[in-house]
């Protein structure tokens, strides 16, 4: 099987609209030795593909076992050393009993419905969502979690604070570039990095496109091939496919250009005229069932509605 098959396969399982887990075992060391557990994303600026939060923790006492898997920080290391870490992570007999991850994947339709829902979530309140998450799956799971590092989204002393009022019982760093300066930050950027690419190369259309992944790029607005994909794969009714984060400004745009134009029509609400809010009664009032204006869509196709209770 290709090394990653098991990976392939776990993610082709999974729902691509909306967010899902991969984990490890918890090694038998961690439930019982105290450990420290790194936090960090992959996928955050893109407006192709999911954003992927991942984690991994290990005992404080056994921390030169990410030394010797050589972790630093994802971006700093080429795709194929990321992805023999993770390789070792997953399959060597040191890492297995020592280290422990978790990895979350959001899909893009995920992060641009909870960007565009009525109480609004930002990007930034996504990530410490699934951030804080994490943390908590681990200890659910019986990692005894003592030290916790973060790379930053947004404000690190800020962000510290939040997740210290969560965890009073743990040791909370957030730092920028967390994912340089600790090994165990870097161990959960790799995991978060690989994760993402390989959800990338295994992306299933259920739009019906056939496309492999080397068609539309690194997801990244300034890849000629995602510049290309976001161009011409737009849909004049139905949009973009799922793979697109189509709250993304390079989307919205595109949208704007090419797709139908759609307008939501305001109905009048029958309010207070003392206090300007809707009165509760006025939803069964006949009087105002009689009064109120049928819509422009009924009148313009000369349509009626009869009572299917009558």
């Amino acid at each position: 099987m290709e090394p990653f098959g098991v990976m392939h396969d776990y993610i082709k399982s999974n729902d691509n609209h909306n967010k899902f887990v991969n984990k490890s075992e918890v090694p038998e060391i961690c439930k019982s030795e105290p450990c420290m557990l790194g936090v960090d994303e992959a996928g955050r600026g893109p407006v192709l593909g999911p954003m992927v939060y991942g984690i991994a923790y290990c005992p404080i006492s056994q921390k030169d076992v990410l030394k010797t898997l050589e972790c630093a920080d994802s971006k700093a290391l080429t795709e194929e050393k990321r992805d023999e870490i993770l390789l070792k992570m997953l399959t060597e007999k040191e890492s297995l009993d020592n280290v422990g991850w978790i990895a979350e994947v959001i899909s893009p339709n995920y992060i641009s419905n909870s960007m565009y829902r009525r109480a609004k979530h930002s990007l930034n309140e996504v990530s410490m969502n699934s951030a804080i998450s994490l943390i908590k799956q681990a200890i659910e799971l019986g990692a005894n979690i003592t030290e916790v590092y973060v790379d930053t989204v947004g404000p690190p002393e800020k962000y510290q604070t939040k997740l210290s009022e969560i965890f009073p019982n743990l040791k909370i760093t957030v730092a920028k570039k967390a994912d340089s300066i600790y090994p165990i930050v870097s161990a959960a950027s790799i995991v978060a990095k690989v994760t993402r690419d390989h959800a990338l190369k295994v992306w299933q259309f259920h739009e019906g496109l056939e496309m492999d992944y080397k068609d539309f790029g690194s997801g990244y607005p300034g890849d000629p091939l995602t510049k290309k994909f976001i161009r011409e794969q737009i849909d004049r009714v139905f949009g973009y496919p799922l793979l697109v984060r189509f709250s993304w400004s390079t989307a919205e745009l595109m949208l704007q250009e090419k797709a139908a134009k759609c307008n939501f029509e305001e109905i009048d609400n029958v309010t207070n005229k003392a206090t300007g809010t809707q009165s509760i009664s006025s939803f069964f009032s006949p009087k105002n069932e009689k009064k109120r204006k049928r819509h422009k869509f009924f009148e313009e196709r000369y349509l009626t509605m009869n009572n299917a209770f009558e």
